[in-house]
């Protein structure tokens, strides 16, 4: 029925609150900026939100998200980037992992994972790309998945779109090598998930962690964790 099949990250393979958790992740890179003696890092996190709106809007296909993303932070941020890319990789590898304490993975997550690599599907992880890779491993370890082989992980170093925009999904599909309408999207957000459906890719609304902002987005199926789990058997 499929050959792919994409899952959301945060609020579908993890149970996590991301207006719980991004206000404690600003607030442990402030506190590390600040410790280390930078100046202006109390202008950190605003910096950061604005470069990331600019990352999300973006349409140029030439340019990775991280490229997006460093050249509009760097505009404003008074540190070199040779000085200050170093403070983001140490942080996403010290300071980061100990975020872990704001989220726990669902029940039955790995087991379902462990069935689908049984299959022939191909398997990605379709997590809005305006992270580093190093942060959403890090959550993959946290659901209890960072173990498996998959396909695709989406992050911003390797693509040119973030969610919402249906050419994240056609992406996608251009680099794992499958049409549109052979793709499963799974996730908990009707605004951000269920576009891939505008590209011709099924989608199904996990509940347990949903989120509505009144996109209007139907999808092909929907339930809770426990009957995704009896339907990926069955598909």
């Amino acid at each position: 029925m499929f050959e792919a099949l994409l899952f959301d990250l945060d609020g579908t393979l993890l149970n996590i609150d991301m207006d719980n958790f991004l206000p404690r992740y600003f607030e442990r890179m402030a506190l590390a900026a600040r410790n280390q003696g930078y100046q202006g890092a109390d202008r950190l996190v605003e910096q950061i939100w604005s470069s990331t709106e600019k990352m999300i809007a973006n349409t140029d296909p030439d340019k990775t998200n991280e490229e997006v993303f460093f050249e509009d932070f760097y505009r404003s941020w008074p540190h070199p980037p040779e000085e200050f890319n170093i403070f983001f990789e140490k942080f996403y590898d010290d300071e980061f992992p100990q975020l872990n304490v704001f989220c726990q993975p669902f029940t039955g997550v790995q087991q379902m994972m462990e069935n689908l690599f049984k299959r022939d599907f191909k398997i990605v992880i379709a997590t809005n790309s305006v992270f580093p890779l190093t942060a959403i491993k890090h959550r993959l370890n946290w659901a209890g998945v960072g173990h498996f082989d998959y396909d695709l992980i989406t992050s911003y170093e390797n693509m040119h779109y973030c969610k919402p925009q249906p050419a994240y999904y056609k992406e996608i599909c251009d680099v794992i090598g499958v049409k549109a309408d052979n793709c499963l999207m799974i996730g908990n957000d009707t605004g951000e998930d269920l576009v891939a459906g505008h590209i011709g890719m099924k989608t199904y609304l996990v509940k347990d962690r949903l989120i509505d902002k009144g996109a209007g987005l139907q999808a092909d199926w929907q339930g809770e964790l426990q009957q995704l789990f009896h339907f990926l058997k069955n598909i």
